[in-house]
């Protein structure tokens, strides 16, 4: 009968073989660092415009129930803006069956100005009551 060897850490050749691979897994991370770093910033960026537009849908909703209830558009803007951003920019229109309400704001990621803005808007309609 035949012995059978199984391979142990001691069968694994030493040598110029295996030495020619050394530091290549930290040259490739390395490599990749910068292209991980900028998808990370992206995905932020992409987190942040969310909040923002769910921000925005908010205001828009909460301005157009005021506005629906009879408030004025003073106070329905007034209204929208304390909900959101800053800089917010509120459009309030009514007629005799609908109100509109229209809040729209550049989101801009806060680690890189020269960046261009991004626009996210909401609009919500209620009947006019």
């Amino acid at each position: 009968m035949r012995d059978v060897v199984t391979p142990t850490a001691m069968a694994i050749p030493r040598g110029r073989k295996w030495s020619a691979c050394r530091g290549s897994v930290t040259a490739e991370t390395a490599a990749m660092l910068p292209a991980l770093t900028i998808v990370l910033a992206a995905a932020l960026w992409a987190i942040q415009a969310v909040g923002v537009q769910l921000e925005c849908v908010d205001a828009a909703r909460a301005a157009a129930r005021a506005a629906a209830r009879g408030e004025s558009l003073d106070r329905v803007g007034d209204l929208a803006r304390s909900v959101t951003r800053p800089g917010a920019q509120v459009t309030v229109s009514r007629d005799r069956e609908h109100t509109t309400v229209n809040v729209s704001v550049e989101v801009r990621p806060s680690w890189g100005s020269s960046l261009p803005a991004v626009q996210v808007s909401a609009t919500a309609v209620a009947n006019t009551e």
